[in-house]
């Protein structure tokens, strides 16, 4: 008769139950709750900075040796509360500095021109990087990753463009785009000075030959 291996199966179930945060069901089976600080998010159990109760088993072999937490003792637990002040502190400071950019950036108005075809559409674009530097140029540094374009803008016209400097900050700035003029009366013009000036060129060949 064939010996089953049985291993596999409970090897997969071992692994299974430390690769997720223990249910309730778990807690009942006698595993002892262990309280970590996280410090790093993890999906379904909580975010950074947080101190979270989880199986023993899963919280020493999965979170601890990956790095994802740490143990919530009275020591790591007051540097916590040392940093999340911390970043509170950060936090009021960096927003009081995007809000004092967004009043000043509520009546910066931006003008680009592309060249267009019918209706108006441009054959090119003006993308974020092209705000973004245009801004620059006005004393701004925004990063074009803060400006808020679901795509370039390809149509003449007026838009408002938002710009998110902060969590909770976003200022709105206009921006035009106009059709650029057609350069076909400064082409002509070369051409009637070249007519103008070629009798004159010839009257001075002439004068040799008439000595």
């Amino acid at each position: 008769m064939p010996i089953k291996n049985s291993a596999r199966p409970a090897d997969v179930r071992v692994f299974a139950q430390k690769a997720r945060p223990p249910t309730a069901a778990a807690r009942t089976k006698g595993e002892l709750p262990m309280e970590v600080i996280l410090k790093e998010d993890v999906v379904n159990l909580g975010h950074r900075g947080e101190v979270v109760k989880v199986a023993e088993g899963y919280g020493r072999n999965f979170l601890l040796p990956r790095k994802l937490a740490m143990q919530a003792n009275a020591a790591n637990k007051a540097v916590v509360e040392q940093m999340k002040v911390s970043a509170a502190r950060r936090f009021a400071t960096e927003k009081a500095q995007a809000e004092e950019v967004a009043v000043k950036l509520t009546p910066v108005a931006l003008s680009f021109t592309r060249k267009s075809g019918e209706a108006g559409h441009l054959f090119g674009s003006v993308t974020s990087a092209d705000i973004a530097t245009a801004l620059e140029a006005k004393g701004f540094e925004i990063d074009r990753r803060k400006i808020q374009l679901e795509e370039p803008l390809k149509t003449v016209g007026d838009f408002s463009v938002a710009i998110r400097l902060y969590r909770e900050v976003t200022a709105q700035i206009k921006v035009t785009v106009a059709a650029e003029a057609t350069e076909e009366v400064a082409v002509e013009a070369p051409e009637a000075e070249v007519t103008a000036e070629a009798p004159a060129e010839a009257a001075a060949v002439a004068e040799p030959a008439a000595e």
